[in-house]
């Protein structure tokens, strides 16, 4: 049986715990398995380049260890991608590339909801390494921690904002630039107005091509 690993890089359960009822629509009998796995070693949540980079090491280790025929990296930083890929010889993809693969196979230009400003930066580094940066109409920061995330309501509000303001930017499609935004998706789509695109269940799909 096929055994794809989805790797949240920080330490909160119920993070995972999203992640895996985010992908959960693509289990079905006969298909790959889809694990998540969380990593123990790793912060409450990847907020700045510090904690990207402290995770890439115990992701590499976790991935040497682990028998899977693909890995699924589930940050919207896609921290230490290329270390990881070095490290085995099965595909490793990010979550955030596997979702503006999405967006840009969907429309011409999208918008992020970032988690922290410092989140940015990151985005940046991924959109100009799939030479993408100049489809990007607005990448907009909440500044809120990953709990007040993952409460199905405190950020809610704070979410729709945002994903308005990326349409009024020019965006046709809205990432979620956050794992722990994963159980607001549908929300966001039916108040903004046009496709939201939830990075777990992006790269999700693309791991069933493989």
């Amino acid at each position: 049986m096929t055994r794809i690993l989805v790797i949240n890089p920080n330490c909160s359960q119920a993070c995972s715990a999203g992640i895996d009822a985010a992908i959960a629509p693509f289990r079905f009998p006969g298909g790959p398995v889809f694990e998540v796995a969380t990593l123990q070693e790793g912060p409450p949540a990847v907020y700045t380049w510090r904690d990207w980079h402290a995770v890439v090491e115990p992701l590499c280790r976790l991935v040497e260890r682990e028998t899977a025929d693909a890995f699924v990296i589930a940050c919207a930083s896609d921290p230490g991608i290329d270390a990881i890929r070095a490290s085995t010889q099965r595909p490793v993809l990010g979550v955030f590339r596997s979702a503006v693969a999405a967006a840009v196979a969907r429309a011409e230009r999208f918008g992020v909801i970032a988690i922290v400003d410092a989140s940015k930066a990151r985005h940046a580094l991924a959109l100009r390494a799939m030479g993408l940066e100049h489809r990007l109409a607005a990448n907009i920061a909440l500044n809120v921690t990953m709990d007040t995330l993952l409460d199905p309501a405190a950020a809610r509000a704070r979410l729709i904002a945002a994903g308005r303001e990326a349409v009024q930017a020019g965006a046709q499609t809205v990432i979620l630039g956050c794992t722990g935004m994963a159980n607001h998706r549908h929300a966001i789509e039916q108040a903004i107005g046009v496709p939201v695109i939830e990075p777990c269940q992006a790269a999700a799909a693309l791991a069933l091509t493989l």
